[in-house]
């Protein structure tokens, strides 16, 4: 299925939200938050998992979460990360699946913002 070249592009927010403490994952969640609003107000659509499924830990599966998110990506145009902290699983496994399916991978605002204005 071919892309519509004027349809919003869709970015994926990744980065670390697993953490020690109840306080250290809300930090992760909010960072993750604030990058999605900047995504917004660059032009384009925003998925941050962090705000998805913010307190359902021990709700389901912790693979339940992984591979929907997995699945989310894949349908998603770009990834962006929150911040160049690659000690985190998930987030390790996001940038895997983005360079498989050959998604584009920015580790800046400035440079996704670059790409979404060379894109139309």
């Amino acid at each position: 299925m071919e892309r519509d070249p004027h349809a919003m592009r869709v970015v994926y927010v990744a980065g670390p939200y697993r953490a020690a403490t109840t306080w250290e994952i809300e930090r992760n969640t909010r960072a993750a938050e604030e990058l999605a609003l900047q995504v917004w107000r660059a032009g384009a659509a925003a998925i941050c998992p962090h705000s998805n499924s913010r307190f359902f830990q021990g709700s389901a599966p912790d693979e339940a979460f992984v591979d929907g998110y997995l699945e989310v990506l894949r349908r998603c145009d770009a990834l962006l990360l929150v911040k160049d902290d690659l000690r985190s699983e998930g987030t390790q496994g996001e940038l895997a699946e983005a360079r498989a399916r050959g998604i584009p991978i920015f580790t800046s605002l400035e440079q996704l913002r670059g790409w979404l204005e060379s894109a139309t």
